[in-house]
């Protein structure tokens, strides 16, 4: 299948590689760092000249983007060159909301539409071991299914187009929460003279253990606070995203907007492009 990949950095660089390796065509187009684009092309992909290219030579296109609002402004761009037919998966982290309205819009023309967020972080993807998270109809799932195989092995579809994104806000919020509760805890052990690697080694071997535990603490007992590889930025758009979601489920909000305040303080230090791993060394 010729495959349009937009996004194609920490995480997508990976799929689209697992993409080629299963045999389909890929057009990649390059925004800031082109790395990763020149490591794709010399692995057979195609790059692009821009989304007109990637609309009207590609049968699927998958984003994976960073916002809704990038997502909503790629598909306006490409929404020129769509056809009927075509199938567009988006792996980023974007608001239901938004996701219905988009897939509305594709429908009037003929294209499918379909929310796979993504579970797992850049060496899964290199490593085809992804989960995803599916809105889509039970038909779209079933064709778009062997393309997701291709990135992924725990794959599953949570409901209509939508659910996809709101199973990962939720699973996200936890992701933040998590991320939250160890900042603080190591924080209190430095001010309280607590040896960070005797805790670690204690709080493994309890039920606090955890992969954000392993991800952010282990790598700073040896001075590396980037051992959790997701920026502050987004982790902060992500709880934002979240808060709407729940207010729109009726959901009380009161431990979103203390997580969410964990990371606004490290935003307001300038740090948005940086690790949520950072937070230990503030």
């Amino acid at each position: 299948m010729r495959i349009g990949f937009v996004g194609a950095g920490l995480m997508g660089h990976g799929m689209a590689l697992n993409l080629l390796k299963g045999g389909h065509k890929v057009h990649v187009i390059a925004h800031r760092n082109r790395t990763p684009i020149i490591d794709l092309v010399s692995k057979g992909a195609r790059e692009a000249k821009g989304l007109d290219e990637i609309a009207q030579n590609c049968d699927c296109i998958i984003l994976c983007l960073s916002s809704s609002r990038i997502v909503e402004e790629t598909i306006s761009a490409l929404k020129p060159g769509l056809r009927k037919g075509q199938i567009i998966i988006d792996a980023s982290t974007s608001e239901p909301e938004s996701t219905r309205r988009l897939a509305k819009m594709l429908a009037e023309l003929g294209v499918t539409y379909a929310d796979t967020p993504l579970t797992g972080g850049p060496e899964q993807a290199a490593s085809a071991e992804l989960g995803v998270l599916c809105g889509a109809s039970p038909e779209t799932f079933s064709s778009i299914l062997p393309l997701l195989s291709c990135f992924a092995t725990t794959i599953r579809h949570m409901g209509p187009v939508g659910s996809g994104h709101a199973a990962k806000l939720i699973s996200n919020f936890l992701v933040t929460g998590m991320i939250a509760l160890v900042t603080q805890a190591f924080r209190a052990a430095r001010k309280a003279d607590i040896d960070w690697r005797g805790l670690y080694e204690v709080m493994s071997n309890g039920s606090g253990n955890s992969g954000v535990l392993r991800k952010m603490v282990v790598p700073a007992l040896d001075g590396n606070f980037d051992g959790y590889r997701f920026s502050l930025a987004n982790a902060f758009k992500d709880i934002g995203y979240f808060k709407t979601l729940a207010t729109e489920l009726d959901i009380d909000t009161t431990l979103a907007d203390a997580v969410a305040a964990v990371f606004s303080t490290a935003l307001d230090k300038e740090l948005d492009k940086e690790n949520v791993s950072r937070l230990l060394a503030l």
